[in-house]
């Protein structure tokens, strides 16, 4: 098969990438008892416990570890089925010699019936337990139902007869589903109407050898499992309209496929099918037919067709022996439990937990995707630890030589665990690659012994100096013993000497140790910039008095990084710095011009002028004042008519404009670039009037189709302007009408402005009249003066005699 494969014993093994859906355990203790002198004909499962019917007439209920908790013998010969209500209160047994017995497990109510021909299939009321629901069907040669009457008398109704012997029933809520030879009914049992009949596709199969499997997914949705042919039957409601004479339930069959092999058992899965099949295969060898393992397969249904979603070959007891009347698919839907019942063995299948997806991707070594799964579910993982699988993980690695790949992992699974830093570091140490590791050593929380450090810097350097040089410059001189580093370092500089790495590392070490002479002797001695921080940063001032030359002489960039540091500081000799600037380095004069403001600029001028420094030159006329001369020379010796514009636009002087329009007006070139970049600054027709008649002008046309879109884009943006502005002048005058529209608050805090007394009278239930202003003054009507006649408004006087503009009062208050 393309499915899954497993380790267990009694699940075949086949190779595949794909992770199993199912996991497989026999069910032993006392059910390995019972089969091995009895073999089991029938079981059913209930959420607390399991009944197993025997050949020999036994009726067993077993816990879900398979330990016996009660025997009953109810007959001599074969149990044909066990059914047990939803309570798990009441259980009705039929067996091949006709007994019929339905009794309560915790109560003495019980039924005993012996018919004339065997009873093969039961099953009694799912709601069993009630007083109304006290029914069950047994089935023969005939159908028939049972009902509990008046005077607790059991009355009998046949439902259907005459079409052979009834071989499976299942009975969800009211509906009472049963296969015969011909095919498969549906019963309501509260209209007493059959309400469908599915016929038997395959009629050459005999149908005691392989019989109908039958299992309602949900209360309306039936599954029919015949032969090779898998159904699934939805129960629906007919329309009134449509009634009549007709059942007002129908049937309508949503999907239907063909099986590779033959149908022993059926259970739904959520939304798939679990299937249990009978497999008979041909032995290439005899070229005869034989049994093979049964399978368990999982479907997904569609339509017309099925999608495999994975297929395990069992190897369950005796299968050599088993025909597919021998297999039985019972299952717990409570928990996803599937049993595998055949006669001399009993496997569950059950769906794989977290733990066993990590059991699955350990086996396969898949060890990233393991932790992360643990590391997602670790509140739901019972078997496995995250430390466990992250040391697995690394040493697997290792094992595989991926040395640095597992030095970085060690970060994270190990975190903080000081103790197994160390074992994995002495791991690393027996196969060699303690280099591996270093980059990764905690530093700090943990801090391991000083002895795995000291360690690993002798590993560095026996063969690597630089390595070596790099962990000391990274590392706290704390995580080691300085001496013992130090002398390390003494002991190979006896055979190189000379060697700058090493004298450069060992003035760190000393650094470190705070031995700041012998640190300051070997950077003066390997002229070494660093000097200079060791010197600023522990005041070593005092020790190189007399070394001042010598530290100028190994660092030629000291004015330069001193300028760059503070503008100010070396200012003496800032004169000094243009003329070194100027022979040495002269991509730095321009902006050390720029930035000095100590350098004496006639000085500099001289220079850059003497050197024909054309834009320094530039710049130091400029900044002189000198601005028509420097843009002379920008159009006489650097002749770039964008860099004159640019100057002219930083200038912002409409007598440099002029200049540059007469120098350029007999230059086309030049006309074209001032067309091109002058509209926004200077008025474009003093140029175009000085254009001599017959002068021919680059790309004239483009740069006079730019000076327009220029005017109308100004045109558009002023416009634009001007909307934006009437807009917010309406939006504020909305907001202050708002505001002066807004209610304003009168307490006996507030006064007459004129008389100063209280602005609400004393006793609320006297008349008063009050005026209150925008501007939020507040008067009792008799003190205000009556309104002109020129003018029947009336204004605040307080405001009026400050001649304020309306609204300002408001502005005030908000101050």
């Amino acid at each position: 098969s393309d499915g899954c494969h497993f380790s267990l014993p009694f699940v075949q093994e086949e190779e595949s990438e794909e992770e199993p859906k199912l996991k497989y355990e026999r069910l032993s203790n006392g059910v390995t008892e019972i089969l091995q002198k009895d073999a089991a004909s029938c079981m059913t499962v209930h959420d607390k416990f399991l009944a197993l019917g025997t050949h020999y007439g036994k009726v067993y209920l077993l816990d879900v570890q398979g330990n016996i908790t009660q025997k009953f013998d109810v007959s001599p010969v074969k149990i044909n089925q066990i059914s047990l209500d939803e309570s798990g209160e009441h259980m009705g047994v039929c067996s091949e010699d006709g007994k019929v017995q339905v009794f309560g497990l915790y109560s003495g109510e019980e039924f005993h019936e012996t018919f004339d021909c065997p009873i093969k299939i039961i099953a009694v009321h799912p709601h069993f337990v009630r007083s109304s629901c006290k029914q069950f069907v047994t089935g023969g040669k005939k159908l028939l139902l049972f009902e509990r009457s008046w005077m607790n008398r059991w009355k009998s109704a046949v439902l259907h007869e005459g079409e052979g012997n009834i071989r499976s029933v299942k009975w969800r809520g009211h509906l009472i589903a049963w296969a015969n030879n011909m095919g498969v009914k549906i019963f309501d049992i509260i209209s007493k109407q059959r309400i469908t009949n599915v016929p038997r596709d395959d009629i050459s199969l005999r149908p005691d050898m392989y019989p109908c499997s039958l299992c309602w997914k949900d209360n309306v949705t039936l599954i029919i499992g015949w032969g090779t042919s898998v159904k699934v039957c939805s129960v629906k409601e007919r329309h009134a309209s449509e009634m009549r004479d007709l059942p007002s339930r129908y049937v309508e069959i949503v999907s239907q496929f063909e099986t590779e092999f033959y149908i022993s058992g059926l259970a739904p899965l959520c939304d798939q099918l679990v299937v249990l099949s009978y497999v008979k295969e041909i032995s290439e060898k005899t070229e005869r037919e034989y049994c093979a393992r049964p399978r368990l397969d999982i479907i997904q249904p569609l339509s017309e067709t099925c999608e495999e979603i994975s297929s395990d070959a069992l190897t369950v007891r005796g299968f050599q022996e088993n025909e597919c009347r021998d297999y039985h698919l019972e299952y717990s839907e409570g928990e996803s439990l599937f049993y595998i019942v055949s006669p001399r063995d009993v496997v569950v299948a059950k769906e794989r937990d977290q733990d066993d997806h990590i059991d699955w991707l350990l086996e396969k070594k898949k060890y990233e995707e393991a932790l992360m799964a643990a590391e997602i579910s670790q509140k739901n993982i019972k078997r496995h630890k995250i430390l466990d699988i992250g040391l697995a993980y690394i040493n697997h690695l290792v094992e595989r030589g991926d040395y640095d790949i597992a030095a970085r992992k060690c970060q994270k699974i190990l975190g903080k665990n000081a103790a197994l830093w160390e074992y994995e570091v002495y791991k690393f140490k027996e196969i060699g690659q303690l280099k591996a590791i270093s980059p990764y050593l905690p530093r700090g929380d943990p801090v391991l012994k000083p002895l795995i450090y000291e360690m690993i810097l002798h590993e560095f350097l026996e063969s690597d100096y630089e390595g070596f040089a790099t962990l000391i410059r990274e590392w706290p001189g704390d995580l080691y013993n300085n001496s013992v580093i130090v002398q390390a370092v003494r002991d190979h500089l006896k055979k190189d000497s000379q060697n700058k790495t090493l004298l450069k590392t060992l003035a760190e070490l000393y650094t470190y140790d705070k031995n700041y002479g012998n640190a300051l002797e070997i950077y003066l001695t390997l002229r070494h910039k660093d000097v200079f921080q060791l010197i600023h940063k522990h005041n070593l001032f005092s020790s190189i008095k007399d070394k001042i030359v010598l530290l100028m002489d190994f660092d030629s960039e000291y004015l330069h990084k001193l300028f760059k540091r503070d503008h100010h500081k070396g200012q003496r000799y800032h004169e000094k710095q243009i003329s070194l600037y100027a022979e040495y380095d002269r991509p730095n004069l321009l902006p050390f011009l720029r930035d000095s403001t100590h350098c004496p600029l006639e000085k500099a001028l001289e220079i850059c002028q003497q050197r024909n420094f054309v834009e320094e030159t530039v710049y130091l006329l400029s900044r002189m004042g000198n601005s028509r001369s420097a843009l002379k020379m920008i159009m006489e010796e650097l002749h770039d008519v964008d860099k004159a514009i640019e100057f002219a636009k930083e200038q912002d002087d409409g007598e440099l404009w002029e200049d540059l329009i007469l120098y350029s007006i007999d230059k086309p070139p030049f006309i074209t670039g001032l067309l091109n970049n002058i509209g926004t600054h200077v008025d474009p027709i003093l140029l175009i009037h000085r254009i001599k008649e017959g002068m021919e002008i680059p790309n004239l046309r483009d740069s006079l189709v730019k000076i327009l879109q220029d005017y109308n884009l100004q045109i558009l943006l002023r416009e634009g302007c001007k909307k934006i502005l009437v807009a917010d002048s309406l939006s504020l005058l909305k907001k202050m009408h708002r505001t002066q529209m807004k209610g304003v608050l009168v307490d006996e805090e507030n006064i007459c402005e004129s008389c100063l007394s209280p602005i609400l009278p004393s006793d609320a239930a006297k008349p008063f009249s009050v005026v209150v202003f925008h501007c939020r003054h507040m008067f009792h009507k008799e003190c205000l003066p009556m309104p002109s006649m020129n003018s029947a408004a009336q204004f605040c006087n307080i405001c009026s005699a400050k001649n304020r503009g309306p609204g300002s009062a408001i502005l005030e208050m908000k101050k």
